[in-house]
Parts: C-alpha cells; structure tokens; sequence
C-alpha cells in the first residue's frame, strides 16, 4: 500500500511539476564597493532569462 500511495503523490500534479522545471536558481557573486569583500546574490529565474540576469550589474 504504501508504494501506491507514493506513486499517486508523485503523479497528482504533473503539470505543475513539469512548469517547475523552467525555472532555475541563479547565484552570483557581487563584489562591495565599500570593502572589496564578495557576496552571494541568489535568485530564481526563468530559464529564458538567465543570461540577462547575469548581464545586469
């Protein structure tokens, strides 16, 4: 029983599992003006946009 309940969770909303795949998470590092130190930017972006993500400073 316990397979078939685990198999009908994982079916029950292919669509939305199927949109979910477009979408990535981008992280970029970003350098502070103030002290020279690097930070981590993440974001989630559609897998169409990732280039002007990281084209834009």
């Amino acid at each position: 029983m316990a397979k078939a309940a685990k198999t009908a969770i994982k079916t029950k909303d292919q669509k939305a599992a199927s949109e979910a795949k477009n979408w990535t998470k981008v992280i970029r590092s970003v350098r502070s003006p103030k002290t020279g130190a690097y930070t981590f930017k993440e974001s989630i972006v559609h897998k169409d946009k990732i280039k002007e993500f990281l084209a834009k400073k």
